[in-house]
């Protein structure tokens, strides 16, 4: 990780957490060493950062710095914790924990009198029996899209005719209940959209694909357009 990404991420922790946070717990969560966390604080403390606190005791970011910027109001608060609660229903173990502790943060900053009213949503989704079964591990394939990592499935289609494929994985689509897989298909020449689960073996291969014209998620968003 680069250290000015690691900075960031000891705000943003900094910012989802009310009381002290030891030098322990932060360099647990960065996977650093203590010692280098200090170091970090200090540079954060020197570049303007208001955190409070000192090595062996722990540190707390002003509120005052973590306040303004997150002036939402209750329907926006109501639209994000559904979307959160969403992804918990629908999403991979990964991004449900993700969802979960991203709106964790945003509440844990909120004025005691909007926070109040945040945890009296009008508005609350559950778990669906009718969730299909995720045969593959969705958290490996979102990491794969990302990479640009060819893909190696197994398919069987709406008639029972079993395929392999390599493909461009581009993108995750939930259309409830299921998730789909946009990709280019190098056997098709096209792009094709693969039900998650219909999908009865995955191998995410150790070879990247470089953009090519005409394969890539944007041209695939012109055609539906």
């Amino acid at each position: 990780m680069r250290r000015a990404d690691r900075l960031f991420r000891i705000v943003e922790y900094l910012k989802g957490r009310r009381q002290v946070v030891t030098g322990d717990e932060l360099a647990a969560e960065m996977e650093i060493g203590v010692r280098t966390i200090y170091r970090d604080i200090a540079d954060l403390r020197t570049s303007g950062v208001p955190i409070v606190g000192e090595a062996g005791l722990g540190y707390l970011l002003s509120r005052d710095y973590v306040v303004k910027p997150l002036m939402f109001d209750i329907d926006e608060l109501e639209a994000l914790s559904l979307g959160a609660q969403m992804v918990e229903s629908w999403g991979d173990p990964d991004l449900a924990h993700s969802a979960r502790r991203a709106f964790e943060k945003i509440a844990a900053v909120l004025p005691e009198a909007l926070a109040a009213d945040a945890n009296r949503s009008a508005a609350y989704a559950c778990a669906s029996r009718d969730a299909l079964p995720l045969p593959v591990d969705l958290t490996a394939l979102r990491r794969a899209i990302r990479s640009r990592h060819w893909i190696d499935i197994g398919y069987t289609d709406k008639f029972g005719n079993e395929t392999e494929r390599r493909i461009r994985p581009l993108c995750l689509v939930f259309i409830a209940p299921v998730w789909l897989l946009a990709a280019w298909c190098e056997e098709r020449q096209d792009f094709r959209e693969f039900r998650i689960d219909r999908i009865t073996s995955m191998t995410i291969t150790d070879k990247q694909f470089e953009d090519e014209a005409g394969k890539t998620l944007e041209d695939l968003q012109e055609l539906k357009r």
